[in-house]
């Protein structure tokens, strides 16, 4: 093992040999999800052999926010080992070495994926979730896998379904910053909440949220990811698709206007400004909605399993 930080480009290189070519991460995705969010303590390891560094784990906790996840819980953001170093124990040392430490922090749960800066949302079903279950990981009781979905924007066009409402929907900008900072306080404290400021944190533009306006303000609204966007877009695996890339999601709709349409107003008007703009590949990721997003021409894509265990 090596204490030695984690090196983005030896990560990144690293992360893609493991994982293959449609899971590739570059140094600046790599760099991006190790600069920890606000009140998240993360640390990583190298596996080291012959002073070649042949694999990497990175896990973290987050501190204070007991609304965005349970106090319990810490979470494995990465397990890689090259290829040809597999199956030698390298990665039972890393696991062994990580778990070691959320214990130390307190975490009586691990969850694989899906923390404060995601690699993924669980396991890739492709890839290794044997060696998971093989060392005490099983699937989460809710909704133990979640789908990435995919749509070409080329020729999109709006539902037939869409209701008719008074709303106008549009990129968010600096005037709208208190506005939407009260709708996720009232409507999602938790876990939106606490990315939206570490969104204002990283200086991320603000036009990358796309808002729903009815009579009364904002009752709707998603992030979006593009190619310039601060948060690399190849974070969420587009590659199967045609370029410029964008991802979209999540929406939310303020409790007592779910199920009205407000949410389905908001993603069709999201998806016509991303085509207008030029995109073609769009990315819905990390949902469970399958019958949803299909309705609006996306297609299901990889899926994740969502593996916890209690330590």
């Amino acid at each position: 093992m090596s204490d030695t930080p984690l090196d983005p480009h030896t990560a990144a290189a690293l992360w893609t040999r493991a994982c293959g070519e449609s899971f590739f991460l570059s140094p600046r995705a790599l760099a991006y999800n190790l600069r920890a969010p606000r009140d998240v303590v993360q640390v990583g390891k190298f596996a080291v052999v012959n002073d070649e560094r042949v694999g990497f784990v990175l896990a973290s906790v987050l501190q204070n926010h007991a609304d965005v996840a349970p106090r319990a819980m810490g979470w494995i953001d990465a397990l890689v080992v090259a290829p040809e170093f597999q199956n030698r124990g390298i990665g039972s040392a890393l696991l062994q070495w990580a778990e070691e430490w959320l214990r130390a922090q307190g975490r009586t749960l691990i969850r694989l994926g899906g923390g404060l800066r995601p690699f993924a949302p669980g396991i890739p079903l492709e890839l290794h979730a044997n060696f998971f279950r093989a060392r005490g990981y099983v699937p989460r009781a809710e909704n133990p896998i979640v789908h990435d979905f995919g749509n070409d924007l080329q020729n999109y066009e709006s539902p037939k379904f869409l209701r008719a409402l008074d709303v106008a929907c549009r990129p968010a900008h600096a005037d709208d910053i208190d506005a939407l900072r009260k709708f996720f306080a009232r409507e999602f404290a938790g876990r939106w909440l606490y990315e939206f400021e570490q969104h204002l944190r990283d200086g991320a533009r603000i036009s990358d949220y796309f808002i729903l306006e009815s009579e009364r303000g904002i009752d709707s609204c998603c992030i979006t990811t593009l190619e310039d966007s601060l948060r690399p877009i190849e974070r969420f695996y587009p590659s199967p698709l045609p370029r410029p890339w964008a991802q979209v999601g999540a929406i939310g709709v303020s409790a007592d206007r779910r199920n009205a349409g407000y949410g389905s107003a908001l993603l069709n008007a999201t998806l016509k400004h991303l085509r207008e703009r030029g995109v073609r590949g769009c990315i819905i990721d990390w949902t469970h909605h399958v019958g949803y997003y299909e309705r609006f021409g996306f297609w299901e894509g990889r899926g994740y399993e969502v593996g916890v265990k209690g330590v």
